[in-house]
């Protein structure tokens, strides 16, 4: 359909509201008016066929009076054995008998309904009862008869049916008119605030209603989705301004390195300047590589669900390296988790890359499994847990989350030399998080202390006893015997 022809929601509901509350009113009141006439009708039958009974005592007491005195019922006839009218009220006086041979024999207490003949106007119908007297041997017969009740009753109570139910239409109709405008103006005070939403104003929030209803917590919704938004454009805008500022560093090494070269006239030691923009260009290349990374791992790409062995990971990884600090390795078996291995390798590669930056002399990795009570249905075979601690400066509680944050180095880590690319720790705690696990900072009476924990895997075959570190010689990692 064409939009231009599409009626409003308001309308359109209030139209639907209209014709079902039009069609239930019609049908109460319609009820209404056959429970009354059938009431009324009902009732007034009663009061024929008691006058019938009271009329037909007093003939049989023989004080029949001529014309018959009457209240509510005024339409009276006693007919003798003959069939002729031989007493009447004043309104069927000289009139014929009201049913004939229609009421004769059966019981006492019959009623029909005569609609004209010669004993009621034409056009009209009426209530006619019968009632029998036996006297001097024969019977007599008493008629009492009232006009039937019509359809509507009564013009005054079908205009106060009709009536009431017009007015219960047009005040649901126009109540469902206000409650639905009322609603859509928040709705359109909704879209009217995030149309106007951009990148240029984040903060912005749209208007919440007071009342305490869906179109509330709707607003809630949008709101809490707006300040997500708003934290994610400025981690990208924080992100781009750090990267900008990183990569410039590195660069603007390389340009000056290269400009001496040429500004050189004498004999120039190229090799030395080659050197120094591979430098640049290394620290240019783990910057790139790490945002890449942190791309790959923003855009929630899901990892290889492997089984690894942390203790067998570490050996490998430490294996491959050649620091220049002492490392120590206490390795439990054991501790199998589920996981992404290439990742867990670059959590477990950026954790030494940092305590090496920061240790004096000796690296500590430790390995091992934590019951880990209470730690939720993701560790209910318990905790596979990795530490690496470094016997550097140590890093102050208050700033333990900041290390976390993206292109984040403390002062002691900003030269060139020691500092990283500010994306190693970040990379770890989101490799950590995404496989389920946390990676935080604990305390330690010296340097830092990394703790990874990740759910552990189940394993029938249950632990395997720890093994006992060897003393590694320095600048190579440690090696281990069996326990």
């Amino acid at each position: 359909m064409n939009r231009g022809h599409r009626w409003p929601v308001k309308r359109r509901l209030t139209l639907y509201v209209g014709v079902v509350a039009t069609l239930l009113c019609a049908l109460l009141a319609a009820v209404i008016l056959i429970a009354v006439q059938r009431t009324t009708t009902a009732y007034l039958t009663k009061e024929i066929l008691g006058t019938a009974a009271r009329v037909a005592t007093e003939v049989d007491r023989g004080n029949v009076l001529e014309p018959i005195p009457h209240g509510v019922i005024y339409d009276i006839q006693v007919i003798d054995p003959l069939g002729r009218v031989v007493a009447a009220s004043k309104e069927m006086a000289g009139k014929p008998p009201m049913a004939g041979p229609r009421l004769t024999g059966g019981r006492n207490g019959i009623t029909t309904t005569v609609c004209g003949g010669p004993a009621f106007p034409p056009g009209h119908c009426s209530i006619v009862a019968r009632d029998q007297v036996f006297l001097s041997g024969r019977d007599w017969t008493v008629y009492t008869a009232a006009p039937v009740i019509p359809p509507l009753v009564h013009p005054l109570v079908a205009a106060a049916v009709i009536g009431g139910a017009l007015l219960l239409i047009a005040g649901i109709t126009y109540g469902t008119h206000r409650a639905v405008g009322a609603s859509l103006a928040s709705v359109d005070a909704i879209r009217t605030e995030l149309d106007e939403i951009n990148a240029s104003c984040p903060g912005r929030r749209v208007p919440t209603p007071e009342a305490d209803d869906e179109l509330h917590d709707l607003a809630e919704s949008v709101n809490l989705t707006l300040g997500r938004l708003q934290a994610a454009v400025e981690q990208q805008r924080r992100l781009a301004s750090d990267a900008s500022h990183d990569l410039r560093t590195p660069i603007a090494a390389i340009r000056a390195e290269v400009e001496d070269a040429l500004m050189d006239t004498g004999d120039h030691d190229w090799h030395a300047t080659s050197r120094a923009v591979l430098s640049g260009l290394d620290r240019l290349q783990a910057i790139v590589s790490d945002l890449l990374t942190l791309a790959r791992l923003d855009a929630g790409t899901p990892g290889a669900s492997d089984r690894v062995d942390l203790a067998e990971l570490v050996r490998t990884e430490t294996a491959a390296r050649h620091p220049d600090k002492r490392v120590e390795c206490v390795l439990h078996e054991g501790a199998t988790v589920v996981a992404d291995r290439v990742r867990l390798s670059r959590l477990v590669t950026n954790l030494m890359d940092n305590a090496e930056r920061h240790a004096e002399s000796t690296i500590t990795i430790k390995v091992y499994c934590d019951p880990r009570p209470g730690g939720g249905p993701a560790y209910k075979a318990g905790a596979a847990v990795l530490e690496v601690l470094d016997d550097g400066a140590g890093i102050a509680p208050d700033k333990r989350e900041m290390v976390f944050q993206r292109f984040t180095r403390l002062d002691a880590a900003r030269s060139r030399d020691t500092g990283g690319t500010g994306l190693g720790l970040p990379i770890a705690r989101q490799i950590a998080e995404m496989a389920g696990g946390t990676l935080t900072i604990h305390d330690s009476p010296r340097g830092a202390r990394f703790v990874l924990c990740l759910p552990k895997a189940a394993s029938p075959a249950g632990d395997v006893p720890a093994r006992r570190p060897v003393t590694p010689r320095p600048g190579q990692a440690g090696s281990l015997a069996d326990g």
